[in-house]
């Protein structure tokens, strides 16, 4: 009997892994966060499958439900939103489980802030602008934010900062970005990225409060960064036809000669 915690994506049923959704094809029994997983990845649960939604339940009941999934010799499919990596609270699940000698393995997903890129068509680390994304977000009821982890730290960077579970404090996000970045940095706030109501926003931190107005629900990414929506940028050296690697060597004298191809006829 094995746990398999499963990153679903960010809200596109389709936005799954191969391997997470035949696993959940594989469980009789499915443990999903129905507040933001979609009904439409239930479909590959098989015939007769237990579903329970996790939604309303505690983590005592949610390790109820899977110890007696464990007794009864059940593999379980857990289904968070997103992926697992990041603000899923998948961590203290498995240390339960650690402590009941129960086995579980985990499968990634598509997380939040990579689907709001695509919908933006955007490539955040652009060569000669920025090259480090930054996720985060502010101090809510369920989780307070460690001190030195503020966005006025982060903002002196200058990366991008992918700000999550933080639209409903919009004014101190803007108040506290504004003196590192300037007014005129690109912003995007894109609302329940890659699902059918999706909703996006395209403004700068000077413009943003007006442009969003009274739209501000919690289910929403803040990208801020001078790489969103930029076309002044260098070219990427990996694919300068001068650029001398393993793949396409270059020159009399390539770096990798053991792959060069054979010269002569």
């Amino acid at each position: 009997m094995t746990v398999h915690f499963i990153g679903a994506g960010p809200g596109a049923p389709d936005l799954i892994t191969l391997r997470g959704r035949d696993l959940i094809a594989s469980c009789p029994v499915c443990l999903y966060a129905g507040s933001l997983v979609p009904q439409a990845l239930l479909a590959h649960c098989p015939a007769g499958a237990k579903i329970v939604n996790t939604a309303p339940l505690s983590l005592d009941e949610i390790i109820d439900e899977i110890a007696a999934a464990h007794a009864a010799g059940q593999d379980v499919a857990r289904l968070h939103s997103g992926d697992l990596s990041v603000w899923s609270a998948m961590g203290e699940q498995l240390r339960r489980l650690r402590e009941l000698g129960i086995p579980y393995d985990v499968t990634p997903g598509v997380p939040s802030f990579a689907a709001a890129a695509a919908t933006l068509s955007a490539e955040l680390t652009l060569p000669g602008v920025v090259q480090s994304v930054v996720l985060t977000r502010t101090s809510g009821r369920a989780t307070a934010m460690p001190p030195g982890e503020t966005l006025e730290n982060f903002a002196r960077t200058g990366a991008v900062l992918a700000i999550h579970l933080s639209v409903h404090v919009l004014e101190k996000v803007i108040a506290d970005l504004s003196p590192h970045y300037g007014a005129d940095c690109p912003v995007a706030v894109v609302w329940r990225a890659s699902w059918p109501d999706e909703r996006v926003v395209r403004a700068t931190l000077g413009t943003l409060r007006t442009a969003i107005g009274a739209e501000m629900e919690r289910t929403a990414l803040i990208l801020v960064g001078h790489s969103i929506g930029a076309e002044t940028f260098d070219e990427s050296r990996l694919y300068a036809g001068d650029y001398d690697r393993r793949y396409r060597p270059v020159g009399t004298d390539p770096r990798f000669p053991e792959t060069a191809p054979e010269r002569g006829e």
